[in-house]
């Protein structure tokens, strides 16, 4: 499990380039040789410790390959799990070595649609109402390190854009008609000297700024406003001519698209301002920046650390910093499928089916917990392992020891200490993370293990080999088997062996919880046994020895958080050198604690979110129209 961060073999000798060279000769030759060069890989242009760096991304491709067993071919001699992970811990290491030799560097720096998530924020902060927009719009799908808002899902299909135009005339015309929004927007009105049309240019230039979330041209403004003079050629009033133009500007790439001005070389270079905002309001509220970070980009001092540390908490405390924990975390553990297919099965546990409000406490329980965390700015560590949790009456019903919830609001969520003996500190002892890591109808330690070293720890076990059989079922009249019992098929094989040796202990430390969570100390009648025994002979007996198995690795924890977290503030794929700013980071939270607020200020200040690479002029972004989409656009 650790391997990954360890550069050598099962027996703790040190792996080095030869023997690298001599895996790849061993199970790659035959295919990638310059002769048969299967798919263009040729092993010659590995043969050096210069292509660890050259060729950085190619070694790590085929690294995870091997690791997903999809190299060698069926049918080929293969090697044994241990060189698998000797090999892959060892070209990770060297090629991020190699690669982070001269420290971080700026990524790219993408165009990306707003998801809908964004695009609905973004309409209720600008035009001041509170609808739920995002309904309308077809879902995301994940991409980058798994989250919805990730550049290379991101695109405009004819679907997306016949929807936009949809939701930007309903947005528009609920705005017209609500006291608020028309205050917030008609800031001028033809009067006595004032002529419609310089009404229209007050209003715009004042909108189009927020809209486009940068300052505009008079280019800009004189576009919109001959919208506004068409609308009322065609006899629209003042205020619908007003609403007109402003509907266009929603459907605009520059209100659909973040997108920032290009950097034509010759080297890396700050962020503009406006782009570090929406970079900085996107990231922390799914939303576009307030009026305050358009004043401190317009003075120019987004890129001052001193300023970023002063934002931060304040950017925490405001309410729409729950949308950001919420989007992180039900992406991240994966709890958001608790919505659909991961829910546990209606019949077998009616508790949760039938009872909305506790549904909602469930999956809210770890997104309250990540978000209290940053605003108290308390240690990362409460992730693993932690003396508090977030508690409403509800959880009574889960519950054994009742959770000391006070005031005349019983209901509402707390952040609580947990009595003694409760055994829930930490995600791990939280029903939504102990729901989705088991079976609608069961709980499962390979699951759960699964899930512990790939959402936790950041080290996903491989895939299972082919035509691995099913666990045994419980058969009406025999006698009752243990869940070690039925996994017993597999470990007895010596293929699969291997990876349930590293999976199944961790998932066995927390089988005393059903799939709600509920304390059990017997399944069916069968007493649990939650003992079991590591690869490398840790012995694990329970969820209290889990969490102190976490903590000695807290390392692993945080640099996988930290991955996640960087992956999602900058919405694309983390390169290799992104994987140097983790370093960076991680060393700061390891300076500092721990503590929650240093991982966003971390975050903010580092070079693939601040520094913006070299990047060739990118053609405009165009959205799809349709002739009959055309039509609907006219007042």
């Amino acid at each position: 499990m650790v391997s990954s961060l360890l550069a050598s073999d099962a027996r703790g000798e040190e792996y080095t380039f030869a023997r690298s060279q001599a895996f790849l000769k061993q199970y790659c030759e035959s295919c990638h040789n310059d002769k048969a060069a299967v798919g263009g890989f040729r092993l010659s242009r590995f043969a050096t410790e210069a292509s660890l760096k050259a060729q950085g991304q190619k070694w790590i491709s085929a690294a995870h390959r091997v690791q997903n067993r999809e190299m060698p071919p069926k049918g080929s001699p293969a090697p044994n799990i241990d060189e698998i992970e000797a090999f892959t811990a060892y070209a990770e290491q060297a090629v991020h070595g190699a690669v982070c030799a001269a420290g971080p560097q700026p990524g790219p720096a993408v165009t990306r649609r707003l998801n809908r998530d964004e695009y609905a924020a973004t309409l209720r902060d600008l035009l001041d109402i509170h609808l739920d927009i995002a309904k309308g719009l077809p879902t995301d799908g994940a991409g980058g390190e798994g989250f919805d808002n990730a550049a290379e899902t991101l695109f405009l299909s004819p679907l997306h854009s016949e929807k936009y135009m949809d939701m930007a005339k309903f947005a528009t015309d609920f705005a017209a008609k609500e006291y608020k929004p028309r205050q917030k927007i008609l800031i001028a009105k033809p009067g006595e000297g004032i002529a419609p049309e310089e009404a229209a240019r007050t209003i715009l230039r004042e909108f189009l700024p927020k809209a486009f979330r940068r300052p505009v041209t008079d280019a800009d403004v004189n576009s919109y406003v001959a919208l506004f003079q068409l609308a009322q050629k065609q006899g629209e009033t003042f205020d619908g001519a007003v609403f007109f133009a402003i509907r266009a500007a929603l459907v605009s790439p520059k209100f659909l698209f973040r997108a920032e001005p290009p950097n034509p070389g010759p080297g890396p270079r700050p962020v503009d301002q406006f782009a570090l905002a929406s970079r900085i309001s996107y990231f922390l509220w799914g939303s576009m920046p307030d009026e305050l970070l358009f004043d401190i980009a317009a003075a120019g001092k987004l890129h001052d650390p001193a300023v970023i540390r002063e934002l931060v908490p304040r950017m925490l405390r405001n309410d729409r910093s729950l949308g950001f924990a919420q989007r992180f975390i039900e992406q991240w553990l994966r709890t958001r499928e608790l919505a659909g297919d991961k829910a546990p099965d209606a019949k077998l546990y009616p508790l949760y089916a039938e009872d909305e409000e506790l549904r909602g406490d469930i999956r809210f329980q770890p997104i309250l917990f990540f978000r209290e965390l940053l605003v108290q700015n308390l240690s990362l560590l409460n992730i693993i392992d932690s003396k508090y949790t977030i508690g409403t009456s509800n959880f009574a019903k889960v519950f054994q020891d009742r959770l000391p919830v006070r005031g005349n609001q019983p209901k509402q969520p707390q952040w609580v200490v947990l009595p003694d003996g409760i055994h829930r500190g930490g995600l791990l002892g939280m029903p939504a993370v102990l729901a989705v890591s088991s079976y609608p109808y069961r709980t499962s330690p390979v699951l759960r293990g699964a899930w512990i070293l790939d959402s936790i720890l950041g080290t996903p076990p491989p895939n299972p080999p082919a035509n691995v059989p099913p666990l045994e079922e419980h058969k009406e009249g025999a006698a009752p088997k243990s869940m070690k019992e039925r996994l017993s098929q597999h470990r007895g094989n010596p293929v699969c062996a291997s990876c349930h040796s590293r999976i199944d202990p961790l998932g066995f430390a927390l089988e005393n919880f059903d799939v709600l969570g509920r304390w059990r100390n017997e399944d069916n009648g069968v007493p649990i046994d939650a003992a079991s025994e590591l690869a490398d002979g840790t012995r694990l007996n329970g969820p209290e020895e889990l969490r102190k198995y976490l903590l000695e690795r807290k390392d692993l924890v945080v640099r996988n958080l930290t991955r996640k977290l960087l992956g999602f503030a900058l919405g694309r794929g983390l390169t290799l050198t992104d994987s140097c700013a983790v370093d960076q980071i991680v060393a700061k939270l390891k300076q500092n604690d721990y503590k929650a607020q240093v991982l966003i200020e971390e975050i903010l200040l580092s070079e693939p979110f601040r520094m913006q690479a070299v990047s060739a002029q990118a053609a405009p972004v165009k959205p799809v129209v349709s002739k009959s989409e055309k039509e609907k656009s006219k007042p």
